[in-house]
């Protein structure tokens, strides 16, 4: 049982006054089959940085709608450790390109939280850079290498140091990364998208509720044996290898997610699926989003972060 399972259990014995019945509590967790402990979140150790339990943001441009949540799962809620997933996404005005970075801090490394939340906000700021300098394809080589490079800057100061190794930095701000651009086209929206380490990408289809996985899956029915080995940032492969592009239909969404999201997922053909089907067929409000995000079932309490983009027509 894990240490949780008795805080919530002595919770659930405690009843009402027969007096003065308690007012429902609105908008508990979603139950998804076998519900995880429920308790009250704990506050993250004494550091300002720490980033908030929950955030999410929601917007459309002319062609496009965008929304994301980030909620901190119920390990972290229960251990008192801060929320390792981060999400950023801004418009490029001239061309309606969305550009978007999804990131998860790698557990072993003591400072992840802040690898991933810089790790986004470089990435985004490059892409718009990028966009602004040229109307050709993005450099996705240039973008990966300048948030390595933010990390290595992170590692100096932290360490003080002039020049950390790539270990010492990814023991410190070790983190994955999905970046890429949304760009609107007669023909449908174009995405580019890359990643470096675990996180993942696929296309949602609403007519057919399924999911088509962008990069490999380490939880699709054909694996046989499940890794968790991921090589974070500050590593950078050259040329990088997993850089995809697909284009959207007008019933297609483009999900952007941590494993937090992609491991309860799974091939989308379960009850998970089936709830994300249900609520992604057109764009719910942002905070719905989170709260559905946020949803209690056993075993599965890492923090989840999900972006998606729907063609406007659509919305």
């Amino acid at each position: 049982m894990r240490p949780w399972s008795a805080v919530a259990a002595a919770s659930q014995t405690q009843t009402p006054s027969a007096e003065e019945p308690a007012p429902p509590r609105p908008w508990q967790p979603i139950i998804v089959d076998v519900p995880g402990p429920q308790f009250e979140a704990r506050p993250p150790g004494l550091d300002a940085s720490h980033p908030p339990d929950t955030e999410c943001d929601g917007w459309s441009t002319t062609a496009l709608t965008l929304r994301f949540a980030s909620v901190r799962g119920a390990n972290h809620r229960y251990y008192r450790r801060p929320r390792q997933d981060s999400a950023r996404a801004a418009a490029h005005e001239p061309t309606g390109t969305i550009v978007f970075a999804v990131a998860d801090g790698v557990s072993s490394a003591t400072r992840s939280e802040c690898g991933a939340l810089e790790a986004c906000e470089i990435a985004v700021q490059a892409m718009l850079n990028l966009l602004a300098e040229t109307s050709g394809p993005i450099d996705f080589q240039n973008v990966a290498y300048s948030c390595a490079d933010r990390l290595f800057e992170l590692a100096q100061w932290q360490l003080d140091v002039n020049d950390p190794t790539s270990a010492e930095v990814a023991n410190l701000y070790g983190t994955t990364l999905v970046a890429g651009t949304v760009r609107p086209d007669p023909k449908g929206p174009v995405v580019d998208v890359f990643r470096i380490g675990d996180s993942s990408a696929w296309i949602f289809d609403g007519a057919a509720a399924s999911y088509h996985p962008l990069f490999s899956s380490k939880t699709g029915a054909d694996i046989e044996v499940v890794s968790n080995e991921v090589t974070p940032l500050p590593y950078v492969p050259d040329p990088l290898d997993q850089l995809v592009t697909a284009r959207l239909s007008a019933e297609q969404t483009l999900l952007v997610g941590t494993d937090g999201f992609g491991d309860p997922l799974g091939d989308g053909d379960g009850l998970v699926g089936a709830l994300f089907s249900r609520h992604l067929t057109a764009p719910p409000s942002a905070i719905w989003l989170a709260h559905v995000l946020d949803f209690s079932r056993e075993t599965f309490d890492d923090d989840r972060t999900l972006l998606a983009v729907w063609p406007r027509a659509r919305s």
